[in-house]
């Protein structure tokens, strides 16, 4: 695996920079474990979020986790060909279509839960756990997710 070059010290020290390898770092690792079970990113955003939130409108579930509507279609075509998600009219309004898990796709996200918590895991391992505990707190006060 090739090594990338250290930024100038006077950027190093920075916690936006410090912050965003971290976050490249666990993007990777995430990547990877989802690849294994067949995933890619964006698809298991959307797959969790419709287990969370389904059945949901198409509109509504792009908005709750920002991407952008033609981006969504492709998603969601990839889930449905796989099996993965139903589209169908919603009942409430016949206009907008309303996004179901399938039991395939339940199955599937549990999986790639289990993977990301893996990898988040390798993630935070020179922590100890009220290290972690401390460090995640952190990040939830300064990233403003509540």
């Amino acid at each position: 695996m090739p090594t990338t070059p250290p930024a100038p010290s006077a950027i190093r020290t920075l916690p936006s920079w410090l912050l965003g390898r971290a976050a490249a770092r666990g993007r990777a690792l995430v990547a990877d474990a989802l690849a294994q079970e067949g995933l890619k990113m964006w698809h298991h955003v959307v797959l969790a979020a419709v287990a969370d939130l389904g059945p949901v409108a198409q509109a509504e579930l792009g908005r709750s986790v920002l991407l952008d509507p033609k981006d969504m279609v492709g998603v969601l075509n990839d889930l449905q060909a796989d099996g993965l998600v139903d589209r169908a009219p919603d009942p409430k309004d016949r206009r907008k279509n309303a996004i179901t898990i399938t039991a395939k796709g339940r199955r599937l996200v549990a999986r790639c839960t289990e993977a990301a918590e893996r990898a988040n895991g390798t993630l935070l391992a020179p922590l100890s756990d009220a290290e972690r505990t401390r460090f995640l707190d952190m990040l939830t006060r300064i990233s403003g997710v509540s």
